[in-house]
């Protein structure tokens, strides 16, 4: 049994404890631990060679952040720009997340709202015709459209970390709304006058006492312009005095609590996107020299070949020489070079030696891989997306694009919750206001509003590796009841269900009278139903049909059901 380590109180030790014996007994078992040697965490333990040199901090979230931002951002935009794996990240992200655009779909609250199905069906149409209408002519710079507007902040986001969005009102002629918006780079906001970060004052947002914001401090100008400009703030207000709504959004994925501005999504991989960058430069220019061809003649005399070389005033080239030969005609003036069918003279007792390069290096790929591995793994992208490349296996490919995509349902998600739904309320806002779009209790009572404000934003859908396979699991999920025709066509394409399944009963119809739907047609039809019956199962009506299979249509089912 090992001796026990006892620690007996100083004369320091004696005197805390006798002012504050809690502080006192804090300090004892401190003390102790120190003995013997800290706590449980071996992660904790200073005193191992491994750990020793390990330097770390323990601010909060903006004194580790803030300082490192406009590093961080010049570093993000720079691989973006100039490497084809941070470009490639980045993009495929965005394609992914936000597409040619993040389309309104309104769902409100029916229930609540006491509107019947043909009601509420009318009133989300009409709002979707009047937000469509003010998203062609939203942008304050009269440049972007909303569609265009959603790719650029998100792509800020996550190349700068985050991004504003400035809402204000300015109604130009021809204009029906006036509400319009205006994206600031996340360069732009910082604190005015330059001041030092404070409690209340942190990467240019000033926070209340409750730590919500409450001014932006916006530079008028980009501080990286060419031209030099004086540096003048803007000091916007966060919310509206009257009834609190936003006039500025501030996108950005907050990692830590009290986190005041947002990380550029390469932050994690800087370094090694860097590396592995300047090793594919590296290894790239060493294959191009091992394929370069040169010859070199040596001569007794040293002068060169007739033809080649030969007699020349100092620093002028031979104009007898063949446009390949490489012409020097004096030794000093002969530079030292290798390249594609270059000739080179060598003067007397001159001679060349080489290495061979060995490339292209073998072991280069499976290195490039493993790097790029670890990249994919620091920003939520599986290899084969971040790569583009599917050589594995079904299973494999299937699985890497699942995990991609809850990575870019996330993004999504974060998108619609904060950038689309604020805008959206914002101009629903102006639209019942100004009698567009009719809302009864819509400014009266919360509640309401937010009934109306129910929406949901469809992108791009999931890619397919074996449409056949993917078609039949969707449905078997929507005939079994886990999902629905809505969403499984969202998921598959991005698209409306309810507008798809109109156009099909129109198709259909015409299909129908147009007399391309025949006898055996309705004779499948009928064999289904017969079967679906047998199973217990409610049979197929024409709208069920339409979705079901182009075959299997009955003409005087899709009739009585009407367009």
């Amino acid at each position: 049994m090992s001796e026990q380590l006892t620690i007996k109180p100083n004369l320091l030790d004696r005197a805390v404890s006798y002012i504050s014996p809690v502080r006192g007994m804090q300090r004892m078992v401190a003390k102790q631990m120190m003995a013997m040697g800290g706590g449980g965490y071996i992660g904790a333990d200073k005193s191992r060679r491994s750990l020793m040199n390990w330097l770390t901090g323990g601010g909060s979230a903006d004194a580790d952040t803030l300082a490192d931002l406009p590093t961080l951002r010049e570093h993000s935009r720079d691989l973006i720009r100039n490497t084809p794996m941070g470009a490639g990240a980045v993009g495929t992200i965005v394609t992914s997340v936000v597409g040619s655009g993040l389309t309104l779909q309104c769902a409100i609250d029916r229930d609540l709202l006491t509107l019947t199905d043909d009601q509420a069906d009318a009133w989300e149409s009409n709002t979707e015709r009047e937000f469509n209408l003010w998203a062609l002519n939203c942008d304050l710079r009269r440049t972007l459209n909303f569609y265009d507007m959603q790719e650029l902040a998100f792509r800020s986001m996550l190349e700068n970390g985050d991004v504003f969005t400035v809402l204000s009102y300015k109604k130009r002629p021809g204009d029906i709304y006036g509400l319009k918006l205006s994206l600031v780079e996340a360069d732009r906001v910082c604190n005015e006058n330059e001041a030092p970060d404070s409690a209340s004052l942190a990467g240019g947002i000033q926070c209340d006492g409750d730590g919500a914001p409450e001014f932006y401090h916006i530079l008028k100008h980009h501080p990286g312009n060419a031209t030099y400009q004086a540096k003048e703030w803007d000091k916007i207000p966060a919310f509206g005095e009257k009834r609190g709504q936003r006039n500025v959004i501030h996108l950005y994925t907050m990692l830590r609590i009290d986190q005041s501005r947002g990380v550029p999504l390469l932050a994690p991989v800087i370094e090694p996107l860097k590396q592995i960058s300047k090793l594919t430069e590296v290894e790239l220019m060493a294959s191009v020299l091992a394929s370069l061809f040169t010859v070199f003649i040596k001569t007794e005399n040293g002068q060169g070949l007739p033809g080649f070389s030969g007699p020349a005033a100092p620093g002028q080239p031979n104009p007898n020489a063949p446009a390949l030969a490489k012409q020097a005609p004096a030794k000093d003036k002969q530079p030292i070079a290798m390249g594609s069918g270059l000739i080179v003279d060598l003067a007397e007792n001159e001679s060349v030696s080489s290495e061979t390069p060995g490339r292209p290096n073998g072991a280069f790929e499976p290195f490039f891989m493993a790097i790029v591995k670890e990249i994919g793994i620091g920003i939520e992208l599986p290899v084969e997306i971040l790569m583009k490349s599917f050589n594995k296996s079904y299973s494999a490919s299937r699985g890497a694009i699942n995990e991609a995509w809850r990575m870019f349902l996330k993004r999504r998600s974060k998108l619609s919750r904060g950038q689309c739904d604020p805008v959206y309320a914002a101009f629903l806002d102006e639209a019942v206001a100004s009698g567009r779009i009719a809302a009864p209790g819509y400014f009266a009572n919360p509640l309401i509003r937010q009934a109306y404000l129910g929406a949901s934003w469809n992108g791009p859908g999931r890619g397919q590796i074996n449409e056949l396979v993917e078609v039949k699991a969707a449905e078997l999920r929507t005939e079994i009841g886990m999902s629905t025709l809505t969403a499984e066509i969202a998921a598959y394409s991005g698209g409306d269900g309810l507008a798809i399944h109109r156009q099909r009963v129109k198709e259909v119809k015409r299909r129908i009278e147009g007399g391309l739907v025949d006898k055996k047609t309705e004779k499948d039809h009928l064999t289904l139903n017969e079967k679906r019956i047998d199973d217990g199962r409610e049979p197929l009506t024409g709208g069920d049909a339409v979705f079901m299979s182009a075959s299997t249509i009955p003409a005087v089912e899709v009739e009585e059901d009407g367009a």
